[in-house]
């Protein structure tokens, strides 16, 4: 059952869609998340006909490559900015689509109308997961298929969220870390009998674009909201020097290239089940 909005939802949905607004995730896609839409959009197997719904779309990474599969495409995100760079960057790549704000935890869908819901690294940042589960699997249709994309906690982005996580206030009752979308166990409690998994496989997104460690340390001091966020929490209490040298310390730490060549393997979950009838 979906939950009614509270106005402490209201102002935390608020704060995130200012958080994912600031620095420039945009550019982020085009410096090294790319891959991450014809990953998901393969292993959902979407093609033509199919109608897609995808949820926490961001600048339509996924949602670009299914309706260049010829799907019908819907792409929700709760930040418009966010949405009105996928329309700049679909309309370059010659596809249409349409750009809906929702929240994910409340999206404004009607019960199974679609054949696909999809989320690559989306979905997994909305602070509820049970209500956000309950409405990937409520706006399915039965029969049709849920696929999902998310980091996982023992990943590159997961000691990120580790190393930053403590100069942040306390999350709001209820507030789950979003690398838990990652673990096959989670995912599977989340959606409980409502979804039959078919596939849970781990990869691993390669990043060669930085030349050093600090270099993508930089890259998400300066463009990544959630960093941007965590970093002026911790210089409001000055301790910004502290904050820089624990995220230049997880880049330091995982870097698998050479003097002036970074190698990165990110690793993410993809989840990809049918909808199972009520």
């Amino acid at each position: 059952m979906t939950q009614l909005k509270t106005p402490q939802d209201s102002d935390l949905k608020a704060r995130h869609r200012v958080m994912w607004a600031s620095g420039d995730y945009p550019d982020m896609v085009e410096s090294f998340l790319l891959p991450l839409g014809p990953r998901l959009v393969d292993a959902a197997g979407i093609g033509p006909g199919r109608r897609v719904l995808d949820v926490a779309a961001g600048t339509g990474n996924a949602a670009i490559v299914a309706a260049q599969r010829g799907a019908d495409v819907v792409a929700s995100d709760l930040t418009p900015e966010l949405l009105e760079a996928g329309r700049i960057r679909a309309q370059a790549a010659g596809v249409e689509l349409a750009w809906v704000t929702a929240d994910a935890e409340h999206l404004p869908f009607d019960d199974a109308s679609f054949d696909v819901v999809i989320s690559a690294i989306g979905a997994m940042f909305a602070p509820h997961h049970e209500q956000t589960a309950a409405e990937l699997a409520r706006v399915c249709r039965p029969g049709g298929t849920i696929g999902l994309l998310s980091w996982t906690p023992e990943g590159t982005i997961g000691s990120l969220f580790r190393a930053i996580g403590g100069f942040n206030p306390p999350p709001p009752p209820g507030v789950q870390p979003p690398p838990r979308w990652g673990t096959e166990q989670h995912v599977g409690e989340l959606f409980g009998d409502t979804v039959a998994w078919r596939e849970m496989a781990r990869g691993v997104l390669e990043v060669t674009a930085f030349p050093e460690a600090g270099a993508f340390a930089e890259h998400f001091r300066t463009q990544y909201g959630p960093t941007i966020t965590a970093r002026a929490n911790a210089a409001a209490s000055g301790r910004e020097g502290e904050f820089d040298e624990a995220l230049d310390g997880v880049f330091r730490e995982a870097d698998r290239g050479t003097a002036g060549a970074a190698r990165y393997e990110l690793e993410y979950l993809v989840s990809i089940g049918t909808r199972a009838a009520d």
